[in-house]
């Protein structure tokens, strides 16, 4: 599963119930900081003279980096549509 699929806004969606959205929010909001030091690390390095083999896995790194920010966008935005508030 690469990625969420979100309803359109404003279709008839099921709501979660609002103790578990805050829990999901407290969660992606930790999530986003966890991974904001992992694309900050990342970055860093790529400032770098790496030499083969670390630049390979650096180029790994930044993919698994950009796939890991997108499905928390995804997840963050799900939550936004199908809560409360």
């Amino acid at each position: 599963m690469d990625e969420l699929k979100i309803s359109s806004p404003g279709a008839n969606v099921d709501r979660i119930p609002e103790d578990i959205s805050v829990e999901m929010r407290k969660i992606a909001h930790d999530l986003s900081n966890a991974l904001e030091v992992i694309v900050q690390t990342s970055y860093l390095l790529g400032t770098a003279d790496l030499k083969e083999p670390a630049s390979e896995w650096l180029r790994m790194l930044d993919g698994g980096v950009e796939k890991a920010m997108k499905l928390n966008q995804s997840l963050r935005n799900y939550i936004k549509e199908h809560s409360s508030h």
